[in-house]
């Protein structure tokens, strides 16, 4: 494949093409202008010339149609033929011959010609140098692309360069950065995968096994109705079991792969009104109360919110045996919103209140029925949303829930994991 012509070389060649169509040019403009002048110059000396008389006594008559030839005396003087009587008209004309014009012309033809090819020469030679000097930018940049690896960022200092390779530095940076960054995300994607395979095949072993043994027992044994009867409920609850499950899990997976593209404004007011309602309808008998002082806005994930509040709300109830549950948010410093779910409910032990943000923990002392990954999904939700999760005594004599979000996506550091950091107060 032929190799393309360097940007030094064109830069090159195109100052000498318009050094030289600029030269030729103002050389055929000079060269008319000097054969003109000096055809003007020639004339105007002939005429300057004077008849006189031996005696110096000029003298001037008008012409009466004789021609005549002056002939050379030797003295550098030129005399009129010894025919010509005191006293006759002559009509003198004096010419040079055409050789010595043209002599003159091309001896200037010749000069200019010269350094016309002297300028192109040097015009080639200074474009080939600054072309140099402006390209080795473009080299350096070249030279730091290649040792890019798999950190993905330019090590190219902007300062030194030209405006044009610092703007380019700039966009390959940026390039870059959008490449890491869907890399990264496709990472995560992977490792979610994996995880969710790994956790169901774990976590839905057991279920299934249980539903499998007592189908072949249904199938192969003739029972009493009653007996029928049970299995079929333990199925069924085991089969609830998968399914909500698989929903918890699927959630968190979503969680993983959330981006800031994924966030809308959310009016936090509203979504705690509207969950505690649908807490009412699904628990008539416990008595629920939303306090918002204040409308509250906030860049978040809407669905990932709700499962937020919802799934304090469910734990209070089915694990803590909740009666009485207040749910409140209120602004906080430094652009942070606070959310509280305060119960009447059994609590959480202190030596536990950490655990069960783990997936998959129930307390020692639960038989209630559950997945184990509700207060897993508010702890992620609660990092992915820039705040923390954690578990406190409530006035109310249970347990309260605390979960701070930010209002604004925070900056991630360079380098960090959003998805990677402890959602978890310091201790």
């Amino acid at each position: 494949m032929r190799r393309p012509v360097s940007l030094r070389t064109r830069v090159a060649l195109a100052s000498a093409l318009s050094a030289a169509l600029a030269i030729v040019a103002m050389s055929v403009v000079f060269l008319l202008i000097v054969q003109t002048r000096t055809d003007d110059e020639l004339d105007a000396a002939l005429r300057s010339l004077e008849v006189v008389r031996v005696d110096g006594t000029a003298s001037a008559a008008a012409c009466d149609g004789r021609v005549v030839r002056l002939e050379p005396n030797g003295d550098g003087c030129w005399e009129l033929p010894a025919d010509l009587r005191e006293g006759d008209r002559v009509d003198l004309g004096l010419a040079v011959p055409r050789d010595v014009v043209a002599t003159a012309v091309e001896r200037r033809r010749f000069h200019i010609v010269a350094v016309a090819l002297s300028a192109i020469a040097l015009a080639a030679a200074l474009g080939w140098f600054f072309a140099h000097r402006s390209v080795l930018p473009l080299r350096r940049l070249t030279a730091a692309t290649k040792d890019v690896g798999t950190r993905l960022s330019l090590d190219f200092p902007r300062r030194t360069a030209t405006t044009e390779t610092a703007e380019l530095a700039t966009a390959m940076d940026q390039m870059l950065g959008r490449i890491d960054a869907e890399r990264r995300h496709t990472a995560d994607a992977l490792a979610t995968a994996r995880d969710f395979a790994a956790t169901a095949a774990h976590e839905l072993r057991t279920p299934l096994t249980s539903m499998r043994t007592d189908l072949q027992v249904l199938s192969a044994m003739e029972l009493p109705a009653a007996t029928r009867a049970e299995i079929l409920t333990d199925v069924l609850a085991a089969q609830s079991s998968l399914e909500s499950t698989l929903s918890a899990l699927e959630r968190l997976a979503l969680g993983e792969l959330t981006t800031d593209a994924d966030r809308e404004e959310v009016d936090l007011d509203e979504l705690v009104d509207e969950v505690v309602d649908d807490a009412r309808r699904r628990h008539p008998d416990v008595t629920l109360i939303s306090t918002v002082p204040q409308p509250i806005r906030l860049a978040g994930l809407a669905a990932g919110l709700r499962s937020v509040v919802d799934n304090a709300i469910t734990n209070a109830i089915r694990h803590g045996g909740a009666t009485r549950v207040e749910v409140a948010a209120r602004r906080a410093p430094a652009g942070m919103v606070t959310l509280t779910v305060d119960d009447d409910g059994t609590g959480v032990p202190p030596e536990e209140r950490d655990k069960v943000f783990d997936r998959f923990y129930r307390g020692l002392d639960t038989e209630t029925p559950g997945s184990g990954l509700g207060l897993a999904l508010v702890a992620q939700q609660a990092r992915l949303h820039g705040g923390t999760a954690a578990l406190t005594d409530s006035p109310l004599g249970g347990v309260r829930l605390t979960v701070t979000l930010a209002t604004a996506p925070r900056a991630t550091p360079p380098g960090q994991d959003p998805s990677a950091s402890d959602s978890r107060p310091p201790p």
